[in-house]
């Protein structure tokens, strides 16, 4: 069975921002950075980047709280804060402009980083992304915030619980949930300190930042799956593209990693002819 919670041969780290973050670069050509989401890691995006990586050069951090990069010392999980690591490490990589896509929870602190950063950024895709005051929140994160289970959660994470989790993440027809994944998500939630860091990243009062979703500046492609709703992107940002896939589920690029591929590389594509115009 595969360690996931060891170093992998094309493991690298670099300190940013008093964290050390665990990432993985692969290929040739302009700069793409991905971005997990929540109870997530940088394997999401296993399969997108093997699609991707004959046309860019596509960097993959775990983000703090989660995979081998786990727990900030200062506790500190709000989207800004993530959004400001995020530019720091692409600075610490020596990586002044690049695309930049996030799933769910990436897809939050990557619009945060259009905002705050828009110089560095040659475009800006976003896979169900979150954001905006949440109509309904994930069971996991639900019990994560209940007084009574959050001090448990902190020492145990039920396997169980999180299979039913990324069951209930996938589209109906989706058969990508298997023991392969379930052990990987498992065994990363299960390193020192990654729980906790769960529980205190579910419980961080998040500002409310979406008011500013139409000063969105940047080149964006929305891609969302049908099931998915109550986000504004495409008619709050201007210019904004959108994708929609008809049964995919939250996890759309482990479930449709061709579809994605095709997409942002179709896009940004297009990004690259209108700059050289």
């Amino acid at each position: 069975m595969s360690s996931w919670s060891e170093p992998q041969p094309d493991s690298r780290f670099v300190d940013v921002d008093g964290v050390r973050i665990h990432y993985k670069r692969a290929g040739h050509g302009p700069a793409l950075v991905l971005l997990h989401g929540s109870a997530s890691s940088l394997q999401h995006f296993d399969r997108a980047t093997g699609l991707l990586s004959d046309s860019f050069d596509v960097i993959r951090p775990d983000l703090p709280a989660f995979g081998l990069t786990g727990p900030r010392k200062d506790r500190d999980y709000r989207i800004p804060t993530y959004a400001a690591t995020v530019a720091a490490f692409a600075e610490a990589l020596g990586v002044p402009r690049y695309a930049l896509g996030g799933n769910s929870l990436g897809g939050n602190i990557a619009w945060n980083v259009a905002l705050d950063h828009p110089e560095r950024l040659t475009g800006l895709v976003l896979v169900n992304a979150t954001g905006y005051p949440e109509k309904t929140v994930p069971a996991g994160m639900r019990l994560a915030r209940n007084p009574l289970v959050r001090p448990l959660l902190r020492r145990v994470m039920p396997r169980g619980g999180m299979e039913r989790s990324l069951r209930e993440s996938v589209g109906p027809h989706s058969q990508i949930v298997d023991d392969a994944m379930v052990d990987r998500a498992y065994q990363l939630m299960s390193r020192p300190g990654n729980r906790s860091a769960f529980v205190d990243f579910c419980n961080t009062d998040q500002p409310d930042r979406s008011a500013q979703i139409p000063h969105i500046t940047v080149p964006t492609l929305v891609l969302r799956s049908a099931s998915i709703d109550g986000q504004n992107f495409t008619h709050d940002i201007p210019g904004a593209q959108e994708l929609v896939h008809p049964h995919g589920g939250h996890l759309l690029p482990e479930e449709e990693p061709q579809w994605v591929a095709d997409a942002i590389a179709k896009f940004l594509g297009s990004c690259a002819e209108t700059r050289a115009n």
